[in-house]
């Protein structure tokens, strides 16, 4: 908890932007146990993809943001659904 003599935006303070953005991917990640249950969330999935576009545009590859930006936008727009489980279906 932060100490009521400073501000959330002091102790934000000590971290990079980028920092701050690797630790936002990484709450919006999408764990191999949660990927059952979230597949086909489009609020998930796309937040996955905007946390990692950030990530990828403040580390100055900005092809690889808009790749992510692009993935984002299909996931709300639905033209994107989730792919099959990778252990399903293998003999």
């Amino acid at each position: 908890m932060i100490p009521a003599t400073s501000s959330p935006s002091q102790s934000l303070d000590e971290y990079s932007t980028l920092e701050l953005a690797q630790a936002i991917a990484a709450r919006l990640s999408i764990t191999p146990n949660d990927w059952h249950r979230l597949k086909a969330n489009r609020k998930a999935q796309a937040g996955q993809q905007i946390g990692s576009a950030l990530v990828f545009l403040l580390k100055d590859q900005p092809e690889a943001a808009l790749t992510h930006l692009n993935q984002a936008a299909g996931w709300l727009d639905r033209s994107i659904t989730a792919p099959p489980c990778p252990t399903h279906g293998k003999h």
